[in-house]
């Protein structure tokens, strides 16, 4: 089936055409949405394609809340379904709706998918997704922690058990994915049991432009010390910290790692924090799981940097993880095991491809609709 795998954002949208009957990517562009509305900028978009004839259409979506577990047909009650926990993700779904209508504008009679980022985070059980808050309260707003990126833990799950011949049930993993985002990952025989990301995609490991973990405290003493409104307190946490608060210099690993040879103290710091804060995770998910098969590394600096792979993984032998470090070295935005020959806990380098499970998973759904109701999950 040729598929278009569509993900909008606030200033651009990216489509990947995908044949999955081959699992081949047929061609994918980028269209910047500054001037111009999503109808225009997906138009655009498949104009430069010049695809063949498309047979659906999937939809990366942020945030199903507690409502999709899995990937779902494309109807009105879904559209508002999602239009509901806008609240939840006031930065991304609204944006991704955009997206959707304009492809249900443009294709009008092209089935269309909504995959969500936290549907891979589902069958997360309550003792690590309920926050220690007063019950009504939490009840109410629907606080808890979904996880995020779902697509790509979900995708590294299967890839690595492809990779060994053998079902995912079969192993429990730490997938990390490290790009200007940054997630980990417990998944306990191919189901996901923790996460580090909340509520939001604001919680859990250092990011390029997002702190990660903080203490609650620390967010209303910065509206009293700063005097700050909350779009500033807004913009202060998803846009001004992580790599580039920290450092004050970059968001860019590249750049922060550049700087850091030629002596800058910020860039080193920036880089500690966001190593140790992984490692942090990686014992505490090992202890959740039991013992972990491997951890398997992804996202643009988790594929291509060998000097965070090899900070990350360094003095954790008790937890049986070794490095390789010439494999690790010649590593770069490849698959590849990474671990010493000895080492009981593997590493894996797996690049992440969100896009060709977004096209599976709308690939698998139309083929089977008519034994589906509309909106009913794969």
């Amino acid at each position: 089936m040729i598929v278009l795998a569509v993900n909008a954002g606030s200033s651009s949208v990216k489509l990947q055409v995908i044949d999955t009957a081959e699992d081949r990517l047929i061609g994918k562009v980028m269209v910047e949405c500054r001037g111009i509305t999503h109808d225009e900028a997906i138009a655009r978009g498949l104009d430069e394609l010049n695809s063949p004839a498309i047979q659906g259409v999937g939809h990366r979506v942020v945030h199903g809340g507690d409502r999709f577990s899995g990937s779902v047909l494309i109807t009105g009650e879904v559209i508002r379904a999602v239009e509901d926990l806008c609240y939840l993700a006031p930065l991304h779904n609204p944006v991704n709706l955009a997206g959707i209508r304009a492809c249900l504008h443009l294709l009008p009679d092209v089935p269309q998918v909504a995959v969500f980022d936290t549907a891979f985070h589902a069958t997360v059980p309550p003792a690590a997704y309920t926050y220690a808050l007063p019950r009504d309260i939490a009840a109410k707003w629907k606080i808890r922690r979904y996880g995020f990126h779902g697509t790509s833990h979900r995708y590294l799950t299967e890839r690595f058990a492809a990779l060994q011949g053998r079902p995912p049930s079969d192993f429990n993993l730490i997938t990390i994915h490290l790009g200007n985002g940054c997630s980990a990952c417990a998944v306990e025989k191919g189901h996901a049991v923790d996460s580090t990301m909340g509520m939001t995609p604001l919680e859990g490991l250092v990011m390029g432009t997002r702190p990660g973990d903080l203490d609650p405290a620390i967010v209303y003493r910065l509206l009293e010390w700063e005097r700050l409104d909350i779009a500033a307190l807004d913009h202060l946490l998803n846009h001004k910290s992580g790599l580039l608060g920290l450092s004050g210099l970059s968001n860019d690993m590249r750049e922060l790692l550049r700087l850091e040879s030629e002596g800058s103290e910020p860039a080193r710091l920036a880089i500690d924090v966001f190593c140790h804060r992984i490692r942090r995770y990686i014992g505490a998910f090992y202890a959740i799981l039991n013992g972990a098969d491997a951890i398997v590394i992804s996202g643009g600096i988790g594929e291509n940097q060998a000097a965070i792979r090899s900070r990350v993984c360094r003095d954790l032998q008790a937890l049986g993880i070794s490095l390789d470090e010439s494999a690790n070295a010649q590593c770069r935005g490849r698959e590849a095991d990474l671990s010493a020959p000895a080492a009981r806990t593997r590493v894996w380098v797996i690049p992440t491809n969100e896009e060709l499970l977004i096209a599976r998973d709308t690939a698998a759904l139309i083929a089977s609709r008519n034994g589906h109701l509309d909106g009913q999950a794969v």
